[in-house]
């Protein structure tokens, strides 16, 4: 017995051990799986259903881009609020009947497309259609089906539609700035996206951009016209507020509707006044007349030998319209005389002349608050021809928007300021002005400008009463690597009341071509300049300027109006 119960007391224990192993054991497996099947449930049902959140949070409640609007008030872009069509796949019974019925009530969506992005493995979100019509919206909302549903997003409009296109600029469909001030708003503009005007509705402080519209429409009618009237290949214009840098309009055609949906430019739809950079000819003389007279090299009573062809190596350097005499100062530039502008450059020296276009900025990139601006293309090596050449605008290339910019300072008392498309006080643009010539160099441009509107080539801008001045440029474009005297742009910068510039004006025109009524010439005189005419006749009253007629311009006046009754039945 003794035995027995010793085996028994042994025995006991080693039995029970055992079974609690195996229990601690299936308990670990159980944990195991449990922990699995969890993961299971979390990657293929919570994870989709946080994808689906995370997708629809990025499309809700977030705060509006900031209007654009012009000078006055007038919306050029703004949020509207429309809905998005999506499909959580995974609740959908039959995908193949939902494409059908989807692909019937949304005709435009791709069949095909719909369906592979619904049987995407473990996709718990796929969009169906973007920016909706609510007649859409409705017609799907109204099929039932399990799993299709809408989300609230914020669309971008132009009313404006094509007008300021270029400068506006657009978004993509997540209302992501992709071009022009749009771009700027998401860059650089954060004042804009952060200021709230009413913080308790989320809406943020308009941008007010410098344009005017009203402006903006004469410039693209006249410009249009005139393209259309000279069969150019495109042009384009701009008018800058002298004292403060403001780009009251800009112009480029041909343009783009930024409300398409389907946005695909071609080369000729870019913006041509900053994107692209030209030669522009004969409008770059007033730049070297300024540092002509600026240096003391030249004065009124200065006089050039342009008898005879200028020579430099190989070079001969001619007059379109050659006098073969020995110009004065103002006969050189109404003559817009190439031989006495580039002797005018020699004569102040290679380095000096280098330094001066460094400092009115023609050798650097223009910025503003447009991304898309082009940097200047430039000689390699600079020359005795190269400066000849470069005096006359020939041989470097600049952006439209940077020649006006600089002429504009020329005027302006010799202060230079910086091109802006935010509206701007004069004292702001006090601050940001740069002295680039002395004020008497500035008072001599003004007399010439305002002379060649009366006596020389700028004369079919000549607006009765609003004291005009001007210069012209017709430049040879580079066509398979060589100047084309067949391809032409031709160029106008002038600025009104000359006696205290205001405003700027530059108008071009890319391959203008030759008329009956213009003689057979397409320089700019014959198209530039009278589209510029027509401009400045229409928009100086709505910008304030006052007509003041002297005598002569009653007699021009009456003369007119004699002709006008005349013509009539």
């Amino acid at each position: 017995m003794l035995r027995q119960t010793k085996i028994t007391a042994l025995d006991g224990p080693p039995r029970l051990a055992g079974q609690n192993r195996i229990r601690l054991l299936g308990l670990c497996f159980a944990l195991g799986f449990a922990a699995i099947g969890g993961q299971l449930v979390r990657i293929n049902v919570m994870k989709p259903a946080d994808d689906l959140n995370a997708e629809l949070a990025k499309h809700q409640d977030r705060i509006p881009r900031p209007d654009i609007v012009d000078r006055f008030g007038n919306v050029l872009a703004t949020d509207i609020a429309v809905a998005s069509l999506y499909a959580d796949p995974r609740k959908i019974p039959d995908v193949d009947e939902a494409v059908e019925m989807l692909s019937a009530a949304l005709p435009d969506v791709d069949a095909a497309d719909l369906r592979r992005k619904l049987l995407k493995p473990r996709s718990a979100f796929a969009w169906i259609k973007r920016q909706v019509s609510p007649e859409e919206r409705d017609a799907v909302y109204n099929l039932g089906i399990p799993g299709v549903a809408y989300v609230n997003e914020r669309k971008r409009v132009y009313p404006q539609g094509r007008l300021a296109a270029h400068t506006v600029g657009y978004v993509d469909m997540d209302t992501k700035g992709i071009a022009g001030i749009e771009k700027y708003l998401d860059n650089a503009g954060a004042i804009y996206t952060a200021s709230l005007a009413d913080p308790q509705k989320q809406v943020a402080a308009p941008a007010e951009l410098s344009l005017d519209l009203r402006v903006q429409h004469v410039m693209t009618d006249e410009i249009g016209k005139a393209i259309e009237k000279f069969k150019a290949i495109g042009g384009g214009g701009i008018i800058l507020n002298i004292e403060t840098g403001e780009i009251v309009s800009l112009v480029s055609l041909p343009d783009y509707n930024p409300n398409a949906e389907e946005k695909v430019f071609t080369r000729d739809q870019q913006n041509r006044m900053l994107s692209g950079v030209y030669e522009l000819g004969s409008v770059i003389k007033a730049v070297t007349f300024a540092m002509a007279f600026d240096y003391g090299t030249i004065n009124m009573n200065s006089k050039f030998d342009a008898r005879y062809p200028l020579v430099i190596g190989n070079a001969r350097i001619n007059d379109f319209h050659a006098q073969r005499r020995v110009l004065t100062v103002p006969e050189v530039f109404t003559n817009s005389s190439n031989i006495g502008t580039a002797k005018m450059a020699l004569e102040t020296g290679l380095e000096r002349h280098q330094e001066f276009l460094r400092k009115v900025g023609l050798l650097d990139k223009l910025e503003t608050e447009v991304p898309e601006t082009a940097r200047p293309l430039l000689p390699k090596r600079w020359s005795r021809i190269v400066s000849a050449t470069a005096a006359f605008g020939h041989g470097f290339a600049v952006q439209p928007l940077q020649g006006l910019s600089v002429v504009a300072g020329i005027l302006n008392h010799g202060k230079l300021i910086p091109p802006t498309f935010i509206k701007r006080s004069k004292e702001e643009a006090e601050v940001l002005a740069q002295q680039i010539v002395k004020p008497s160099t500035s008072e001599k441009m003004r007399t010439l400008f305002r002379l060649n509107a009366t006596e020389g080539s700028a004369s079919k801008a000549d607006v009765i009463g609003y004291r005009v001045g001007g210069k012209t440029g017709t430049a040879e474009k580079v066509v398979r690597g060589r100047y084309s005297k067949d391809h032409r742009l031709s160029s106008f910068i002038g600025a009104f009341p000359m006696d205290k510039p205001q405003y700027a004006i530059l108008v071009m025109l890319d391959e203008p071509k030759a008329l009956a009524e213009t003689y057979g010439f397409a320089t700019a005189g014959w198209n530039a300049v009278p589209t510029a005419g027509k401009i400045i006749e229409r928009i100086a009253p709505m910008l304030g300027e006052e007509p003041q007629f002297t005598e002569a311009d009653l007699e021009k006046l009456a003369k007119l109006e004699k002709l006008e009754k005349q013509k009539k039945p």
